[in-house]
C-alpha cells in the first residue's frame, strides 16, 4: 500500500483530466440525444484506453524518457516538429475549450467570465511556474476527487437502471449520421494524443523505476476505469433527465443550465461546480503537456520542477498558452465552435501517428529490454490503433463531406 501510494499519480490524473470540458460536451450531447443508446461504445473504449496508458507507463518505466524524446531519438527531428505542430495548433484549440467551460461554468454560478477566466488562468500559471512538481500533482489528485459530482448527479436522476445496463451492455446501430458521429466522438474524446505524451513525461520527471512498474499499472487501470464510470454517469444523467423532454444541447454548461428545471437547482449546481472543476483541471495539464513534448522534441529542458531561468522554453510555452487561450474565451463573437472542432479533428488525425510511433517504440529490444509487449498486447494494441485511424477518417468525413 505505501509503495502504491508513492506511485499514486500519473496514471489517475491523466486519465481523469482526460474528461474536461471537451469530453464532458460530447457525453452531454450523446446522453441528451440519444439517451443510453451510446454507453456501450464505453466498454470497448476503457479496454483499449486501459492497453494504451499500460503501454505508455511501461515506456516512461523502463526509459526514463518522455514520449517525444524516443520518438525524436529513433524517427529524426523533422518527424517529430511536425508531429509537435499539428498537436500545438489542437492543444490550443483544447485548452481554449477548457477555459471556455470554466467561463461558462462561472455564468451558471452567476459570476462573469470576464472577471473568472482572467482570475483562472493566473492560479494555474502561478501553480505551475511558482510549484514543485509534488505539490502540482498532489492538487491535481485532490481536485480529481471532485469528479464524483457527475455520480451524485447521476444518482440523483433516478434513472431506470435495468434499461441503463441493457444500454451499457447491448450494442445499438443507428443509421442516423449523427448517432456515428457521436459515437465516434465518445471514443475518438477518451483516448487523445496529449494523455500519451504527458503521462510518460509524468512518470519520467516523477522517477519511477522499474520495480515501481506494478504499482504504476494498477495506478493506470484505476484511472482509466474511475475516467470511464465518470463518462458513464454524464451520459446517464443527461439522457434519465434531458432526453426524454427532448431538449438538446450544444455544451456542457447548456446541459447544467438545462437540468435546473428537471433535477432541481442541487443537482444543476453539482453538474456546473464539477464542470468548473473539470474544465481549469484541463486547462493545467493539456498545455503542460504541450510544454512537456515540445521542449523534449527538441531537446530543452522541462519539467514542473525546474525555475524559468533553468527551463526558459518549457515555462514560456506553458504560459504563452494559457494567455492565447484566455483572449480567445475573451474576445466577444471569437469562432470557439471552429476552433474546438478543428482542435479534435487535427487530434483524430494525428493520434493513429502516436500509437503507431508508440507501438514500433514498445516492441523495439534495444529500448525497452524483455519489457516489450506481448503477443496478446500487441494484437489489442494495433487493433485499437487500426480502429482509432478508421474512426478519425470517418470523422473527417462526416465534418467535411456530410
Amino acid at each position: 500500500m505505501a509503495l502504491f501510494l508513492s506511485v499514486l499519480g500519473p496514471g489517475i490524473i491523466t486519465a481523469n483530466i482526460d474528461n474536461d470540458a471537451s469530453g464532458i460536451t460530447t457525453y452531454s450531447v450523446a446522453g441528451a440525444r440519444f439517451g443510453y443508446a451510446l454507453l456501450w461504445t464505453l466498454l470497448p473504449t476503457t479496454v483499449s484506453l486501459i492497453v494504451v496508458q499500460v503501454m505508455i507507463a511501461r515506456m516512461g518505466i523502463v526509459t526514463g524518457k518522455g514520449l517525444a524524446d524516443l520518438i525524436r531519438e529513433n524517427f529524426g527531428v523533422r518527424a517529430t516538429v511536425y508531429l509537435m505542430l499539428g498537436l500545438l495548433v489542437a492543444n490550443l484549440g483544447t485548452t481554449t475549450a477548457n477555459l471556455a467551460g470554466w467561463a461558462a461554468s462561472m455564468e451558471i454560478l452567476g459570476v462573469s467570465k470576464y472577471l473568472m477566466v482572467p482570475m483562472g488562468s493566473v492560479a494555474i500559471w502561478l501553480l505551475v511556474t511558482k510549484g514543485t512538481y509534488r505539490f502540482v500533482e498532489r492538487i491535481l489528485l485532490l481536485a480529481c476527487i471532485l469528479y464524483l459530482g457527475y455520480v451524485i448527479s447521476g444518482v440523483m436522476a433516478r434513472p431506470e437502471w435495468s434499461v441503463v445496463f441493457e444500454g451499457l451492455l447491448i450494442p445499438r446501430i443507428e443509421r442516423d449520421p449523427e448517432y456515428i458521429m457521436l459515437a465516434i466522438a465518445v471514443i475518438g474524446t477518451t483516448i487523445t494524443p496529449w494523455m500519451q505524451f504527458y503521462l510518460q513525461s509524468s512518470i519520467a520527471e516523477k522517477g519511477l523505476r522499474k520495480e515501481d512498474y506494478g504499482a504504476s499499472r494498477l495506478d493506470v487501470i484505476l484511472g482509466s476505469s474511475i475516467t470511464d464510470i465518470v463518462s458513464f454517469f454524464i451520459i446517464v444523467t443527461c439522457a434519465t433527465v434531458l432526453f426524454p423532454a427532448g431538449i438538446r444541447v450544444t455544451d456542457a454548461g447548456e446541459a447544467a443550465a438545462a437540468l435546473r428545471p428537471f433535477a432541481g437547482e442541487f443537482s444543476s449546481l453539482v453538474f456546473a461546480v464539477s464542470l468548473a472543476n473539470a474544465s481549469l483541471l484541463g486547462a493545467i495539464i493539456v498545455p503542460l503537456a504541450t510544454a512537456y513534448y515540445t521542449c523534449e522534441a527538441i531537446g530543452w529542458e522541462a519539467g514542473v520542477d525546474k525555475t524559468f531561468k533553468e527551463a526558459p522554453q518549457f515555462m514560456w510555452i506553458y504560459t504563452c498558452i494559457i494567455v492565447v487561450a484566455s483572449v480567445l474565451v475573451l474576445i466577444p463573437g471569437a469562432p470557439l465552435v471552429t476552433l474546438m472542432v478543428l482542435s479534435s479533428v487535427i487530434n483524430g488525425l494525428l493520434l493513429p501517428f502516436v500509437l503507431f510511433y508508440a507501438l514500433r517504440l514498445a516492441n523495439n529490444r534495444k529500448i525497452m529490454g524483455e519489457q516489450t509487449n506481448s503477443f496478446a498486447f500487441n494484437l489489442i494494441a494495433w487493433l485499437t490503433a487500426g480502429g482509432i485511424a478508421v474512426l478519425a477518417l470517418a470523422l473527417v468525413v462526416f465534418i467535411f463531406v456530410l
